[in-house]
């Protein structure tokens, strides 16, 4: 079965425009359901939570909805291992303020260079307190995460380990249930940034065996929103960084200062619309269209048809001589996202950009906030990398489109 594109793309109000969107890594575009839910919100039940009165009532009942579909689309086992705050970034920090405390001076972290740096900085930054900040390195020759170099990193010291499930950069897969089980071995935490893995796998942190987890909506057709995963378990240990009087057992709240935005938490239900009217569209035989199991079927449409059109864009990139593929050159979905990276020898990669602007194609170049992985690769002189980031809602056409671009260019 294929994906139906007609239907997919009536979903998205910004696909009926001009342009072709391949900078999806830095943010897809918003399906409408989700902004008929915020819409919904604001003009149905923009109070304070916690009253008695109906409405008041009415917008406890959608924040905790929106808690829900999130718990339910990760499988957490508990709705109050979720965690949502404005972005991945303050998010992970927010965590580091509340971890940091429970360490000595001595105690180790391991993280990458090559995760975005959402997942670096908040850790890096403990070294003020005396906690010591070792870094797993990208093999340079397979851009792959060595897995025997992480064992050797591994002390009795190491308390927690960080890194990315998909590169925002690479597009690899990096394969996190393994990762799990070698930290779980020495007693240690697992922090997984999964930004650039959500827009196109629906993960199962149970099955990962993640302590932590983390992502952003805006990537995954919502607002400007993230939301963070932890083990109850260890989340109902860490201190409270919200007001004194919150109480210790009080989660998620004690790890979310300022509360939830109340609309944006209620928005992404809205996506849960969206599979749920894919379901319908794709398996109308399902009787329940807005259960994880029928997700997973649509999820399996989406990886299908990304495949497709990351193979045909590395087949392109692959006759080029004068380019190399930073990541993986093909496009084996258990081993890769659909996000494509590239350099053009000799060519500095913001010119290719610019050119590519006038055709009303968007792609991207930079280092993408993947700064340490760019130095270490020596592309930063060079304004980075050129990024092709492509989603479900995106064409054959499109790509095909790009590839005529693009080869005029180099």
């Amino acid at each position: 079965m294929e994906l139906n594109l007609n239907f997919v793309r009536k979903q998205f109000p910004a696909l009926s425009g001009e342009w072709t969107y391949f900078d999806n890594a830095g943010g897809s575009q918003t399906v409408k359901s989700v902004v008929d839910r915020i819409s919904e919100y604001l003009t149905t039940s923009d109070v304070q939570l916690g009253a008695s009165y109906e409405i008041s009532e009415t917008a406890g009942k959608r924040v905790r909805e929106g808690y829900r579909f999130v718990a339910d689309l990760i499988n957490a086992r508990d709705v109050s291992e979720v965690i949502f705050g404005s972005s991945t970034t303050m998010l992970l920090r927010q965590l580091a303020s509340s971890f940091v405390q429970t360490l000595s001076p001595g105690d180790e972290i391991i993280v990458t260079n090559c995760d975005h740096e959402a997942n670096v900085g908040g850790w890096f930054n403990l070294q003020k307190q005396g906690i010591v900040i070792k870094f797993w390195e990208i093999n340079q020759a397979s851009l792959e995460m060595d897995l025997e170099d992480l064992k050797k990193l591994l002390t009795p010291k190491t308390r927690l380990v960080s890194l990315t499930h998909a590169s925002n950069i690479l597009g690899t897969i990096n394969p996190i249930k393994e990762i799990a089980k070698i930290v779980h071995q020495n007693n240690s935490y697992l922090c997984v940034d999964s930004v650039a893995y959500m827009p196109h796998r629906m993960p199962d942190v149970q099955d990962l065996d993640v302590d932590f987890y983390v992502f952003s909506f805006y990537k995954v057709y919502g607002p400007h929103y993230s939301a963070l995963y932890g083990r109850k378990e260890i989340l109902e240990k860490l201190p409270n960084i919200n007001h004194f009087f919150i109480q210790e057992d009080d989660i998620p709240y004690k790890l979310q200062p300022g509360s939830a935005n109340y609309e944006l938490s209620y928005s992404y239900v809205g996506y849960r619309d969206y599979l749920g009217a894919l379901v319908k569209e794709h398996f109308p035989e399902i009787k329940d269209p807005y259960s994880r199991e029928s997700f997973k079927k649509i999820y399996a449409l989406f990886a299908i048809h990304e495949a497709e059109l990351t193979q045909r864009f590395l087949d392109f990139l692959n006759k080029k001589k004068n380019v190399r593929i930073i990541g993986r050159p093909d496009a084996n979905p258990d081993k890769r996202v659909s996000t494509v990276s590239f350099v053009i020898k000799g060519v500095v990669s913001s010119t290719i950009t610019k050119k590519v602007d006038d055709y009303k194609i968007g792609i991207r170049h930079g280092d993408f906030y993947a700064r340490r992985l760019m130095d270490a690769l020596d592309y930063s002189k060079t304004d980075g990398v050129i990024r092709v980031s492509m989603v479900h809602y995106n064409t054959l056409e499109e790509v095909d489109r790009l590839i005529a671009v693009l080869d005029r260019l180099f």
